[in-house]
């Protein structure tokens, strides 16, 4: 950083810290920063513009050094600090887990908009049910289960790292009692006669050679394995497509998440794996992001 005589206020270590990331390749140095800072002073992100002024001791520079000096070297911000806010909750991630991304909030408010619809509509006393494949840090299932308080949940994950992470985070958010969250490859370690209201998944959608050129945090820290869908990028939406045609009870609906590229494509396997009325949701920005489909009522 700058010479020692100087103070070194939070103002100015956000300046020096911004113009550094900048430097380095970061898309939102800003916002890198303010985060940073304030986990190195264990603050509320909020509390730095109420402290500008304020000089930082040594102790806490010495770990803001360190924090940029990872996040210089692409690091994700997320990992560095331990969490990542989703659905204004907040979520503990690291290093094994793939990070939550505010587009996939899309995929949420969908789901809540049908489980109330379905609620409404439904009959019987029973909880509506829903099962979250691919849940990773459990962002999607537990925001789900914080916001619709009568669901049933089940969410399922391959990797033992990120499924250690959902389990924490659905402790932390007071909903474990009611998210199973099992380990295992899609609907495997399901019992074969459970069925779902919704089938809801952000999977891996980025094909195998679109990987290699991400982002330096994105493809050098994050998982592969819940990024890579092979070739087309539709290697385990073909897969849940197929089994959501036998797991969903009828009238229920199956959503993913999609890049917008991929809309159309992926509607028509919704279509072909035998489940009607497809269609795709934007997400705030006007992208296609979500692409969702219904078991025949008979």
């Amino acid at each position: 950083m700058a010479p020692e005589t100087s103070e070194w206020t939070v103002r100015r270590i956000l300046d020096w810290t911004v113009n550094h990331l900048k430097q380095h390749g970061s898309e939102s140095p800003r916002l890198d920063a303010e985060v940073l800072l304030a986990h190195a002073c264990g603050w509320p992100r909020i509390q730095l513009y109420t402290r500008f002024e304020e000089v930082v001791g040594d102790e806490v520079r010495g770990r803001m050094r360190e924090l940029v000096k990872r996040r210089a070297a692409a690091e994700p911000v997320a990992y560095l600090v331990g969490y990542r806010e989703f659905f204004s909750l907040r979520f503990e991630v690291g290093p094994g887990v793939f990070i939550p991304r505010p587009e996939t909030e899309t995929l949420v408010i969908e789901c809540l908009t049908i489980l109330k619809s379905l609620a409404a509509d439904e009959t019987s006393s029973r909880p509506m049910r829903l099962l979250d494949l691919c849940t990773g840090s459990g962002c999607i299932a537990i925001s789900i289960a914080v916001n619709a308080t009568d669901a049933s949940v089940v969410a399922v994950e391959k990797s033992p790292q990120a499924l250690a992470f959902a389990r924490r985070n659905a402790q932390r958010h007071n909903v474990a009692a009611r998210v199973a969250i099992f380990e295992g490859d899609l609907v495997e370690p399901l019992d074969a006669k459970q069925r779902f209201d919704i089938i809801v998944s952000n999977p891996p959608y980025v094909t195998t050679q679109e990987v290699t050129r991400l982002q330096p945090d994105v493809r050098n820290f994050e998982p592969h394995t819940a990024l890579d869908g092979g070739p087309a990028g539709f290697d385990i939406v073909d897969r849940i497509a197929s089994a959501a045609s036998k797991r969903l009870h009828p009238s229920g609906w199956l959503l993913l998440e999609i890049s917008p590229e991929q809309a159309e494509s992926a509607r028509a396997i919704l279509e072909n794996a035998g489940l009607t009325n497809a269609a795709i949701v934007k997400d705030v920005a006007g992208a296609a992001r979500v692409v969702k489909a219904q078991r025949p009522a008979s």
